[in-house]
């Protein structure tokens, strides 16, 4: 039985504008086995925010397939995706994506109730997970309320409330100083390697990203295993013309 939890074969997505096409990205091929930790890194606009959509189910990709935990994302309906994505995905938003007539304390428990799982919310957990993220003495305050950091913790707890198999995290030490962004690396490294939840972290922080077991590189809508070559730098027209 294979190990992996999420399996992309030839995975794309284009934009379309009238005749115009975009390839955020192209032809993505990789897996990741239950309990890894995997960084994605590349520049601004390569495509790491679109691979992200595509695995957590929140677009549809253009070609390709993208499995997780054994069911192809792009064959469900937007509903059956919908539910699949609460059972098995937690997410960490580079925005947040709090609900701003809530608590943070009821930011964390919609997570639990949307994610569809029949257990009741486990109340020690979401106590340790803000004492651990030192959110505690904020749980009754809206996201108004708090600075992007306490905000960012709370999103963080919210992923993880449910207990889901695959953690996806957009940045999460962002908007965080040094000593709650080693907090977080932690967090997430915990449940990697003792809780067995598979977490993918898109970063631009190399600290960040050297505490995973492997990472992937995205540049230009394109996958890459090891880090791609050096763009040849381009020359300009003068010193063209002075060469000729």
């Amino acid at each position: 039985m294979s190990s992996a939890i999420i399996v992309a074969r030839q995975l794309g997505k284009t934009y379309r504008s009238g005749k115009i096409e975009t390839h955020a990205l192209r032809d993505a091929t990789f897996s990741v086995d239950r309990g890894e930790f995997i960084a994605i890194v590349g520049p601004s606009g390569s495509g790491k925010s679109t691979l992200f959509y595509l695995l957590g189910g929140l677009t549809r990709a253009s070609g390709g397939s993208v499995v997780i935990d054994g069911v192809d994302f792009n064959s469900l309906t937007d509903a059956e995706r919908t539910r699949k994505r609460g059972e098995k995905i937690g997410f960490v938003f580079q925005r947040f994506n709090l609900l701003p007539t809530l608590s943070a304390r009821g930011n964390i428990e919609l997570a639990h109730t949307i994610s569809g799982k029949k257990e009741p919310l486990d109340k020690n957990l979401l106590n340790q997970l803000a004492e651990m993220l030192r959110i505690e003495t904020r749980l009754d305050n809206r996201p108004s309320e708090l600075s992007g950091g306490e905000q960012q913790r709370v999103a963080i707890a919210r992923a993880m409330i449910t207990r889901p198999a695959i953690i996806l995290a957009d940045e999460p030490t962002g908007n965080l100083d040094t000593e709650n962004s080693d907090t977080v690396l932690e967090m997430l490294r915990h449940a990697s390697k003792n809780l067995g939840q598979t977490v993918l972290m898109i970063t631009h922080n190399p600290e960040a990203a050297a505490i995973a077991d492997r990472i992937l590189y995205v540049r230009d809508g394109r996958m890459h295993e090891t880090p791609p070559p050096p763009r040849e730098p381009r020359k300009s027209l003068v010193s063209s013309l002075l060469a000729g």
